[in-house]
């Protein structure tokens, strides 16, 4: 039988045979599908693209009802356990696991550009003491373009992969200065002895010691949530360097658009929405009368539960849950999490959010671990950023070699005004 799908058109009587790939429809082939010569051609209309293929990728692979997530044909789990992130960044960013000799020059030139112009610290020092750590990060990576002019040449392979190395090493530089300045304290330069992980824990935390030594589960930690962070298909901030890279922009300023799309409270901000709500909770008494309201008043929403793509249990969220037990065990339990537990296992007894498939996400725990770490619900998304670097990277790099692809630029249903004169002031 022929992969295709017969559609009549009951308007003119017409039938038309579309071939179907991969599980798809080509939209251009509705354009055939006229009522008249003139008529531009039948559209497909999908707000917030719920049900659109943009593009053809080979870097994640989600299947939302059976709770599966994997890089490159990896199960996230098996990397969250054995792996750690810059080997997990190689391999989105090559598709194959590095050989040891791979690794070694791929994390010598991630550490070796980790320090940033020194005029970006005078950028830094032009923002308000209490500018948001995510204004200041969107800001200072895009002004990393005017730093790097040749990184225009997006055609270029091997002049992007120096970007991206570039970035991958920046990024976590930025975010930490971010941190200390709004805290009024002096910027720390990059360890490259340490990890990467633990680099950037030293340079927001080092305060006078000479030699900073991070806690050895907070860093498990951070590379942890780093790996589960790295990508995850075609979100929003994906699909906005995307859309942003398609024009060949450089990869600094797309980047920057990414991190202004996960700036959102629906997208980066959503496991800070997880603390507060816990915290307004307050305890585990009070959540049989939380959920009745969840129920109840869609003006109370049950945070950390749900999901666009999964209808299941975000396997990232299984993984950050058995990593929250060792961060506690670690630097003290946080209070927030025996709430958390209970309103867990009581959603999850519930019809209602049983029948409407809202399972925790990666959110629900996430923002448990940063906060026991000491870290402020404002750094919440500079530190997904991070991680998701590596996944926007390499979703741009994807979408720079695809030929099938071009400048992004979706069409729309006119519903305005037909055409109509122009009327003078004094006649209105």
């Amino acid at each position: 039988m022929a992969d295709t799908i017969t559609v009549t058109d009951n308007r003119t009587g017409k039938t038309y045979e579309l071939p179907v790939t991969d599980g798809t429809i080509n939209a251009m082939d509705l354009r055939q599908i006229k009522v008249s010569g003139d008529d531009f051609g039948l559209m497909a209309y999908d707000p917030a693209y719920k049900n659109t293929a943009s593009c053809r990728s080979k870097i994640t692979f989600i299947d939302g009802d059976e709770g599966i997530l994997r890089y490159r044909g990896y199960p996230i789990e098996q990397l969250a356990e054995e792996s750690n992130f810059l080997e997990v960044s190689y391999l989105i960013l090559k598709g194959e696991l590095p050989n040891q000799t791979q690794m070694d020059r791929f994390r010598h030139e991630v550490t070796h550009h980790t320090l940033v112009h020194e005029n970006t610290r005078e950028l830094l020092d032009g923002f308000r003491y209490d500018a948001h750590p995510m204004g200041i990060l969107i800001s200072t990576i895009a002004a990393l373009s005017t730093f790097y002019p040749e990184a225009r040449l997006v055609n270029d392979a091997e002049n992007r992969w120096l970007q991206i190395v570039r970035l991958i090493g920046k990024v976590p530089t930025l975010a930490a200065y971010a941190f200390r300045h709004r805290r009024g304290l002096p910027y720390v330069y990059p360890d490259n002895e340490l990890s990467y992980a633990g680099n950037f824990l030293s340079m927001m935390f080092k305060m006078t010691e000479r030699t900073y030594v991070p806690n050895p589960a907070a860093e498990k930690a951070l590379d942890v949530l780093f790996i589960l962070h790295a990508d995850h298909e075609q979100n929003c901030s994906a699909t906005a360097m995307r859309g942003v890279g398609s024009s060949k922009v450089d990869p600094y300023s797309a980047l920057a658009a990414a991190c202004a799309a996960l700036y959102g409270p629906l997208h980066g901000g959503a496991n800070e929405a997880v603390v507060k709500m816990l915290a307004e909770i307050g305890s585990k008494d009070n959540i049989p009368s939380f959920v009745k309201r969840a129920k109840e008043d869609r003006n109370v929403r049950l945070m950390g539960f749900g999901h666009r793509v999964y209808k299941n249990y975000d396997p990232r969220a299984k993984v950050i849950k058995r990593l929250a037990d060792d961060v506690f065990e670690a630097v003290g339990k946080n209070p927030l999490i025996d709430i958390a537990v209970e309103l867990e296992r009581i959603a999850l007894e519930d019809d209602y959010f049983v029948e409407k498939k809202l399972y925790p996400n990666v959110d629900f725990y996430s923002g448990l671990i940063y906060q026991a770490l000491g870290l402020p619900m404002d750094m919440y998304p500079v530190l997904f950023a991070i991680g998701r670097t590596v996944g926007w990277l390499a979703q741009w790099e994807e979408m720079l070699v695809d030929k099938d692809q071009a400048i992004s630029r979706p069409r729309q249903i006119y519903l305005g005004e037909s055409e109509r004169p122009y009327v003078p002031m004094s006649e209105r």
